[in-house]
């Protein structure tokens, strides 16, 4: 790759990581704006082939429909719904009661997978009938939890499905519940701590309308069907920046140090965690190698709405906007980041 090349793609990085925050109409058309990078990012690398371009075709169509159809259930049961945690608020409180269900869900997710349990978080969120600062409080540390607890097995998120792939062989024979021994004791903390967040961190703010008989607005098919077209598009658009920049990363990566690549793994922020998953994780590596790149791409990847997928579904039925997102989620992202780093600085 030309020295031109690099610098192209370095600079496709940082508008990706600074447009969204400093110009309006971006933040408004984030998925547009992302496809639109993306395709210039596999320009400049010269990676366009026939099998990226059915890539990215097929695999956003999986999750967007889980989106759709889960909207359609979501609508019709919401009755159900609604009062399992109308009856849940009123035997815990609602900080309680969102605590709980964060940390369940994060547990559960690895099981559930992530998309399940970020459209289930969303719905938790709505019927609780938080005002906006809360909603988007709790949707950001919810997804972080999210994340984090869809790691521990293969069915949880990407990542988790790309990393027990690529270390099955020696010397890792990474087998189902191998991911569970290597973060468990890691993650659970982090899970309890940002549930905690979401709940205790500043007073939950309700709806004026936050009534156990006010109406549930109606969501209409075109709004399923936009939902959905937009997670689409954000997968594909995540897809080729992943693809186009994985040069850098290909060059990068082999070379690191383990503290390095710890610190390499703040870019999954808005590049997809499981995308540097595939580009950095190789049988090669120690176990505290993955353990430090494995831990900084969860915790990245909860700090933007691109960083993974529970973020961009949430974003998405909730219409959050980066800057909400960002303004959430940076604090907690960085404060995890600095005690995992000292952690592991520590043990290793």
């Amino acid at each position: 790759m030309s020295y031109w090349s690099v610098w192209g793609l370095a600079l496709i990085m940082a508008l990706v990581l600074l447009l969204p925050f400093s110009v309006k109409r971006v933040e408004e058309e984030l998925e547009l704006f992302l496809l639109v990078m993306g395709c210039v990012a596999m320009t400049v690398s010269g990676l366009w082939n026939w099998h990226v371009i059915k890539e990215s075709l097929a695999e956003p169509v999986k999750i967007s429909v889980a989106v759709l159809v889960a909207g359609y259930l979501f609508r019709y049961g919401r009755g159900g719904i609604e009062g399992f945690i109308i009856r849940l608020e009123r035997r815990l409180g609602v900080k309680h009661a969102l605590f709980a269900l964060i940390t369940a869900l994060a547990f559960l997710s690895s099981l559930l997978t992530a998309i399940i349990a970020a459209l289930i978080l969303c719905e938790i969120i709505y019927h609780l009938r938080l005002d906006r600062p809360s909603r988007v409080r709790a949707a950001v540390y919810g997804c972080f939890a999210i994340g984090l607890g869809a790691a521990l097995t293969p069915l949880g998120e990407p990542l988790s499905t790309i990393v027990t792939a690529k270390l099955q062989g020696a010397p890792h024979n990474a087998g189902f519940f191998w991911l569970a021994e290597l973060l468990f004791l890691w993650v659970a903390p982090a899970v309890i701590g940002v549930a905690a967040l979401a709940a205790y961190w500043r007073p939950l703010g309700r709806e004026a309308a936050a009534a156990p008989n006010a109406d549930i607005p109606h969501e209409t098919n075109k709004v399923l069907l936009l939902r959905a077209a937009k997670v689409y598009v954000f997968v594909v658009a995540l897809v080729y920046l992943g693809e186009g920049l994985s040069p850098i990363a290909g060059r990068l990566i082999p070379a690191l140090k383990t503290w390095q690549l710890y610190w390499l793994g703040v870019t999954s922020a808005a590049l997809d965690n499981a995308t540097l998953a595939a580009a950095g994780i190789v049988p090669s590596m120690s176990r505290e190698q993955v353990l430090s790149f494995t831990l900084s791409l969860l915790i990245s990847g909860g700090i933007l709405i691109p960083g993974n997928i529970p973020n961009i579904i949430s974003a998405a039925k909730l219409d959050i906007k980066s800057r909400e997102w960002a303004g959430a989620a940076l604090p907690a992202g960085v404060a995890l980041l600095l005690i995992y780093f000292l952690a592991l600085g520590a043990i290793y």
